[in-house]
């Protein structure tokens, strides 16, 4: 997708608002390893790109205080709304409706932070640039992003189920914008050192994520957000077919099911890196 094709994608995802409490909670592991590698001290100033429902924007406003500030900014009218009303009465935190990757912003930030807000750029090195520049001498940048995609239940849970039932979905190249455009960082990390920054290091670092509630509350989720959904639009899936994508994903939740939700590992691919002096 072109960075307007994701503008129109993101722009319709409801789903993201309706579950966001319990993605909030599921995403909360790897939210605390960004902001908690980022070492964040009174008074920074923060640049969250893609910050979504606003979570990561509040984290982060707690960490900098009344002192620091934080410009939370993302493209989809439908999720910083919903940031927008969970941020009232927080005087620190700013909202921006823009494309981090053309948006002209003053060089004023210490960090430039982001949880899954930056694999979905048309191009990474040309967005980068751009964000560079908001950025004051010096300055880190810490980005969690999806590692393999193999190594990620979350996602390749729910594809296996759907393609099991309803047929095999079209060869994706995940080298293109989407949720995988960062597990390979041999082809990252030089993307992000043309475009200025230096010091570019990728760990991996294995987590687990844990979704609120029952088996049945979890398919919820995972019929309405990430692949079951693309796949059931792809094959136009009747009622019928998406009843028993849904049941087969419940049986497989089972599995993982604990006292306090549904436990899945994940890897995640944590970038750091810094603004030359």
């Amino acid at each position: 997708m072109s960075n307007a094709e994701q503008r129109d994608f993101w722009d319709a995802q409801s789903s993201w608002v309706q579950f966001q409490q319990a993605m909030d909670t599921t995403l909360q592991p790897v939210l605390d390893l960004v902001v908690n590698t980022a070492a964040l001290k009174a008074g920074e100033t923060v640049l969250d790109v893609g910050c979504g429902t606003g979570a990561s924007v509040a984290q982060i406003a707690a960490q900098v205080g009344t002192e620091g500030h934080v410009t939370g900014v993302d493209i989809s009218t439908t999720l910083i709304s919903m940031a927008r009303s969970r941020l009232e009465g927080v005087p620190q935190a700013e909202l921006l409706l823009a494309d981090a990757a053309e948006t002209d912003l003053s060089r004023r930030y210490d960090a430039v932070l982001s949880r899954f807000g930056v694999m979905f750029f048309s191009d990474t090195t040309v967005a980068f640039s751009n964000i560079a520049q908001a950025v004051k001498p010096g300055g880190r940048f810490v980005l969690g992003t999806w590692a393999w995609a193999r190594e990620n239940p979350f996602f390749m849970m729910p594809a296996k189920i759907v393609r099991a039932q309803l047929g095999e979905m079209p060869p994706t190249d995940r080298t293109q914008p989407g949720p995988f455009a960062f597990e390979n960082s041999a082809r990252i990390i030089p993307m992000l050192t043309e475009a200025g920054l230096t010091d570019v290091v990728c760990t991996e670092v294995a987590l687990e994520l844990t979704v609120p509630g029952t088996p049945d509350d979890a398919a919820q989720i995972f019929v309405e957000i990430g692949p079951a959904k693309g796949g059931m639009a792809h094959f136009e899936a009747t009622d019928e077919q998406r009843d028993t994508v849904f049941r087969s994903i419940v049986s497989e939740l089972k599995k993982l099911a604990t006292p306090e939700g549904i436990r899945m590992p994940a890897l995640i691919n944590l970038y750091t890196a810094r603004l030359p002096d």
